[in-house]
């Protein structure tokens, strides 16, 4: 079971977002570059708005795919509860100017797409916890390594994009015009070079020594 944050959460953060590989991702990142912080998760925001009554957070992080269409109208409600929560909305595609508009005028502070490179992630929540809380650090560590121990292809390298992406070894193929098995293939490559057991754990060391961010 997830975790809840019920002390006071003024230098906290309050994921809510389902389990999935850029969730996982999040978490490692917030880990890496804000150790300080205390980082609640919630796989649905059934209690979200009786927690937003109860404390504020130095950041609430909001995936949209679990309320959509009825995002803006949450926004909304935990306005009115906090005007100055802050909140960062994910969304999987990039969202029209017509929609970002409507998100941002409910109450969201900024959006991200599940896809967005490490340094904007970095930088977009550092810009957030800055704005509401001084009893922390909120400098994000200085970047790691931008390489694996064993250098990726660049085959391995659109692999690993569409990995991160959350898609499965069909939509990779698809998309790269490969094989299943060629896939396959990649991907076990690049745990092997990663030095991983699973894809979780690629994710998230990709994510932590941000591998992808110079590609």
């Amino acid at each position: 079971m997830d975790p809840i944050i019920h002390s006071d959460a003024s230098g906290s953060v309050l994921v809510v977002a389902p389990p999935s590989l850029h969730r996982q991702g999040l978490l490692s990142t917030l880990h890496d570059h804000w150790p300080a912080l205390s980082v609640g998760v919630m796989a649905d925001s059934s209690q979200l708005l009786v927690l937003v009554r109860q404390q504020s957070y130095a950041l609430l992080v909001l995936d949209g795919s679990l309320h959509s269409p009825q995002l803006p109208g949450l926004l909304q409600q935990l306005h009115g509860i906090r005007s100055g929560q802050s909140t960062l909305v994910l969304t999987g595609l990039r969202p029209t100017t017509h929609l970002r508009q409507q998100l941002l005028q409910a109450g969201a502070s900024a959006l991200l797409t599940y896809n967005a490179p490490p340094a904007t992630v970095v930088a977009t929540v550092a810009g957030l916890l800055s704005s509401t809380t001084h009893s922390i650090n909120t400098a994000p560590a200085l970047p790691r390594r931008a390489t694996p121990p064993t250098p990726f292809s660049q085959r391995e390298v659109e692999v690993l994009r569409l990995v991160m992406a959350d898609c499965c070894n069909q939509e990779i193929a698809d998309k790269l015009f490969l094989s299943v098995r060629t896939v396959e293939s990649h991907r076990r490559a690049l745990l092997q070079k990663a030095g991983t057991k699973t894809l979780v754990g690629l994710v998230v060391q990709a994510v932590r020594e941000r591998w992808l961010a110079l590609t």
